[in-house]
């Protein structure tokens, strides 16, 4: 099923690390298949809230830490957050009394405003979700409390030759190493957060539980309890409800719960096939689930047909599943079937709370996750657990990958060798494979081109939609299919109702080949065989034969990064992290699915969501022989021991924008020899870094500078050096290498690295320095590789040289004065300066008003708009707010007016200052509205007064002289070049802005200069912060 996030108005962070606008509909993310206040903290933001604030159900964030990460810093209660390689124990005195702080304060928050929660949240991230009014909303925005007030997002489904490609079989596979499939991941529990699961499903087949403590799960009471490998004990809780009974849980499902709260508040109905309780009426969970711990040697028949055994990765795991996806009241269609976030968040708390030790969520989409959700995941992975999470299903177009955060190992999704498959015989001989799970008796007949086999006035009969294929000209026939707009099985059934008795489903560009029940015996091709099959099904007296099995003679290549499966970079935290972060395989994976006509079910699917649960069950079986380890151990072990991918001929892969570190190799990672190890305050200095607010804000950690398994550095000027610290499992000498990185110099210093025992550090530094006459603006790959005792460890590389980095802005004052300006460099050559403006400041009023003082006043929660005409050629348009009171604080937001009065949001500020910015560099001519809100009044004050200001740049006729020195800037690479800015003839009491461009560069410094009513001397300053940029060839 496909993934697609929809518009909607994005968290905080998203605004002011993309500028991504505001939108009036609800956020839509994609299930993927195909700290304590202490004196002295920080002072944190006021939190923030949408212009365009509605009634609806929320997340409120409050600014105490959650037990995860709870440090000490309150008198009386005692430190909560874990050391590396322990879990938190939600049970413990500590825990109990903390959190019962928390739950207080949460609902004097709450009873403030007059609101019941829905949900609390304590142990992952520390808050509730509440249905608000737009008042109660602006109210919580002001709460000295509350960190961020965000938007319930509603998320909705989507979607061995593993095993044996895999390495999981066999007297040196993997499950050998851990003991046997029967103690592969022995000792450790999931919790699938997913749409529930079919206990009865032969995957999950457990025996009933008893009532005497031992090693197998217990029943404690109401409750299950079971001691896990670390000593540590999960306390899992089997919810009764419609379709589900105590009984349907057992030794392996030892956890079953359901989180709706926030669904219905949604106010959208539940399908009446639903049941509400943890039974999985979707199929996607018990997929997610069976993958990454079904049993082992499990029988699985799809359409009729009986596959070979399916296993999951860790069979000997025990499962907990936490239902948030929810089926709508449409069958036939995927947009009402949704999961709530605050349901989501509650699951991950529950989780952390129960004491999993992974997490699978195969979530995903196409954009930045939502604040609330990575708030808890980082809880989570805090607490000590492991969090696999899908990369996406929007490839493979560049910068679609979603879970980017560093505490998330993120999972793209490969071909498996030899997977099932059929082949496509054509009537001159030619031979093509693909997808299918067809039975052994082959299909023949005439082949005809659905596009040529609609019904009169169909739209689009090469699609085969619904009732578009005319059953005159398809019966008895095998017809030709494109994928695209309708579901896959859709298509067969309209082939089926025509009369049709075989399909050939063609990709129309670079897609999976998927596995699905269909209606009729169907080979699902790629793209690169479309042309042939179209042009010869096209002639008269065309025929075929499908038939079982890959007879085509092409050898298929595998495995490759599906077309799929979301790539990186991720451009909104500077590309200075690679993702995704590592590759399974996601394509045509059998597994568990929902109940079928009253039997247990199982279907093939294609999707991250297929991959992300394989990584979940490799970390199980790591922690089943290393119990302590850390979530970034693990994810290091992953990393660095993975192997490329292919291409389709065959060659290795060195992209790790779509491969990550490369596909998972279970010969070799459970005993890496070194481990790149991160943690809470790592995770919590990327945070600061990003933009994402967390409770107690620690200082920023350069992106490129975590002690991460990959190194990324996305603007490359001139040179840079990196720091990384490895932990040795054993004694031994290890030597550094480089691979690739064409585009660069990479130096390891030192370039050797003894270790005497186990668990010592060492630190080394990577120097990057960019070669001479290098491609800017282009990525170049490779690997840094450490050899020592027993193997490798290999971190992918990725680094992109860029030409210039330069200020944002500068400042100066008087009626002429000039400053200098240091800009980096990346080349060798001159850069042409090009200076626009001084456009005067106009400040604006009503004009139907006065037209001194302030535009206009505002009190809390009131919003100000005003309509600008801005003409055509400006170079720039730029629009400040700032309060008379310079305390209070302000949001501005910029729409543009398209045709029929429609408005298209620009741009939106919402930021701790008080003031704010839009830049909108060469602007379309038009009508545009700029809407001020006051977020609050500083003081006892009822409003304040405030000044909305416009400069209109142009490249020449700006006011007074502007102009810089040189014209020509010599920049010499890897070295700082200074030019100076000059201007004058300006008028006393004013304010102007300029515009500098470097040349054929998207580079741009804005210069504003004030001129006070006294001013005789020029003073200049300019920020310290500069953005690299590519120069255009």
């Amino acid at each position: 099923m496909p993934s697609h996030r929809h518009p909607l108005p994005p968290g905080r962070r998203a605004r002011l690390r993309s500028a991504r606008p505001l939108a009036a509909c609800a956020l839509a993310v994609a299930l993927v298949v195909a700290g304590g206040s202490a004196a002295g903290a920080a002072v944190l933001p006021q939190a923030a809230v949408s212009l365009d604030a509605a009634d609806g159900h929320y997340l409120i964030t409050l600014k105490d830490q959650p037990a995860a990460t709870y440090d000490g810093t309150l008198d009386g209660l005692a430190r909560t957050e874990v050391d590396p390689g322990a879990r938190l124990d939600a049970r413990s005195d500590a825990v109990e009394r903390y959190t019962d702080h928390l739950a207080r304060a949460q609902r004097s928050v709450a009873d403030a405003i007059g609101v019941t929660p829905t949900h609390q949240y304590s142990l992952t991230t520390n808050g509730f979700s509440a249905s608000l009014t737009a008042a109660q909303v602006r109210a919580l925005a002001h709460d000295g409390d509350v960190l961020s007030v965000e938007p319930d997002q509603t998320l909705h489904p989507q979607s061995t030759p593993a095993i044996r490609s895999l390495g999981l079989e066999g007297d040196h596979g993997l499950w050998a190493a851990a003991g046997g499939a029967e103690h592969a991941g022995a000792g450790t529990v999931i919790g699938d957060i997913d749409s529930g699961i079919a206990p009865d499903n032969p995957s999950f087949a457990g025996k009933p539980l008893g009532s005497a403590p031992g090693a197998e799960p217990y029943r404690d009471g109401t409750g299950i309890a079971f001691r896990k490998a670390d000593g540590s004990v999960f306390h899992g809780t089997c919810e009764t409800g419609d379709g589900f009974t105590a009984a349907d849980c057992s030794t392996k499902v030892i956890g079953a719960r359901s989180f709706v709260s926030g669904r219905d508040a949604s106010g959208v109905p539940l399908g009446p096939q639903e049941r509400r309780s943890a039974r999985d009426t979707n199929g996607h969970g018990s997929h997610t689930a069976s993958t990454a711990a079904g049993d082992a040697d499990v029988p699985a028949v799809i359409h009729g047909r009986t596959l070979d055994t399916i296993a999951g990765v860790a069979p000997a795991a025990r499962i907990a599943a936490y239902k948030v996806c929810w089926d709508g009241p449409d069958p036939t269609v995927e947009t009402d079937d949704g999961c709530a976030a605050s349901d989501i968040i509650a699951a991950i708390d529950q989780a952390t709370a129960d004491g999993v030790d992974v997490i699978n969520m195969s979530l995903g989409g196409d954009g930045p996750s939502p604040d609330e959700e990575q708030r808890a995941l980082l809880g989570a992975a805090s607490a000590g657990i492991f969090v696999a999470a899908s990369a996406g299903n929007s490839g493979p177009d560049a910068s679609t990958v979603s879970n980017l955060e560093p505490w998330v190992t993120t999972v793209a999704a490969s071909s498996v060798p030899d997977n099932y498959a059929a082949t496509l015989t054509l009537g001159d001989g030619r031979r093509f494979a693909g997808a299918s799970h067809m039975g052994p008796s082959p299909v023949s007949g005439p082949l005809v081109r659905a596009a040529a086999s609609g019904v009169a006035g169909a739209t689009s009969p090469e699609l085969c939609g619904k009732g578009t294929l005319d059953p005159a000209k398809v019966t008895g026939r095998i017809v030709q299919c494109d994928r695209g707009v309708s579901a896959r099985v859709d298509k067969s059934a309209e082939v089926t109702r025509a009369g049709g008795i075989g399909m050939v489903l063609t990709n129309v560009k670079a897609d999976s080949e998927d596995l699905n029940s269909h209606a009729v015996p169907t080979v699902h091709v790629d793209v690169d065989a479309r042309p042939a099959i179209v042009a010869y099904a096209a002639k008269a007296g065309a025929t075929a034969t499908l038939t079982a099995g890959d007879t085509s003679g092409v050898e298929r290549p595998a495995p490759q990064v599906t077309g799929f499966s979301s790539r990186g970079p991720d451009p909104a935290d500077g590309a200075d992290i690679i993702k995704p972060d590592i590759t399974a395989p996601g394509s045509g994976i059998p597994a568990a699915y929902k109940d079928v006509d009253g039997r247990p079910g199982f279907a093939a699917l294609s999707g991250t969501s297929m991959s992300s649960p394989h990584i979940a069950g490799f970390a199980l079986v790591y922690l089943g022989i290393h119990p302590t380890a850390s979530p970034s151990e693990i994810k290091s072990a992953m990393m660095t021991t993975a192997t490329d991918t292919v291409d389709a001929q065959g060659k290795a892969v060195t992209d790790p924008f779509a491969q990550g570190a490369g596909e998972i190799a279970s010969a070799r990672y459970l005993h890496p020899g070194l481990v790149y190890a991160s943690g809470p305050r790592d995770w919590a200095g990327y945070a600061a870094q990003t933009g994402l607010e967390l409770p107690h804000p620690v200082a920023a950690v350069p992106v490129s500078q975590l002690n991460l398994p990959s190194i990324a550095v996305g603007s490359l000027l001139g040179g840079t050096t990196l720091t990384r610290t490895v932990t040795s499992q054993a004694a031994g000498t290890w030597r550094a290498s480089v691979q690739g990185v064409a585009g660069a110099d990479v130096t390891v210093s030192p370039a050797r690295l003894t270790f005497t025992a186990p668990g010592q550090t060492r630190t080394f530094h990577v120097r990057i320095q960019a070669k001479v006459g290098a491609s800017t603006g282009a990525w170049t790959t490779g690997s840094l590789t450490w050899t020592g005792p027993g193997g490798t460890v290999r971190s992918p590389v990725a680094v992109r040289p860029q030409e210039l980095g330069v200020p944002s802005s500068v400042s100066g004052s008087g009626t002429s004065g000039k400053l200098d300006v240091a800009v980096d460099s990346g080349v060798t050559g001159r850069i042409a300066l090009e200076a626009s403006g001084l456009a005067p400041a106009q400040r604006l009023h009503d004009p139907s008003g006065t037209q001194s003082g302030p535009t206009g006043s505002l009190a809390p929660n009131r919003e100000y708009a005003m309509q600008i005409n801005v003409p055509a050629n400006e170079k720039a348009l730029v629009v400040d707010v700032a309060p008379r009171d310079g305390a209070s604080d302000l949001a501005l937001e910029l729409e543009r007016i398209g045709d029929g009065g429609k408005r298209t949001v620009i741009d939106v500020k919402i930021t701790p200052s008080p003031s704010e910015r839009i830049v909108v560099q060469a602007p379309e001519a038009g009508e545009y509205v700029a809407t001020v809100a006051a977020e609050s009044v500083a003081g006892s004050a009822a409003m304040t007064g405030f000044d909305l200001t416009r400069y209109d740049v142009v490249a020449s006729g700006g006011q007074g002289a502007f102009a810089t020195t040189p014209v020509q800037l010599p920049v010499q690479r890897g070295k700082k070049a200074t030019y100076e800015a000059s201007w004058s003839g300006l008028a006393v009491g004013s304010r102007y802005l300029g515009l500098l461009s470097y040349s054929g560069s998207d580079a741009t410094t804005l210069f504003d200069i004030t001129v006070p009513a006294d001013s005789t001397a020029p003073s200049a300053s300019a920020p310290l912060a500069a953005t690299s940029y590519r120069i255009r060839r």
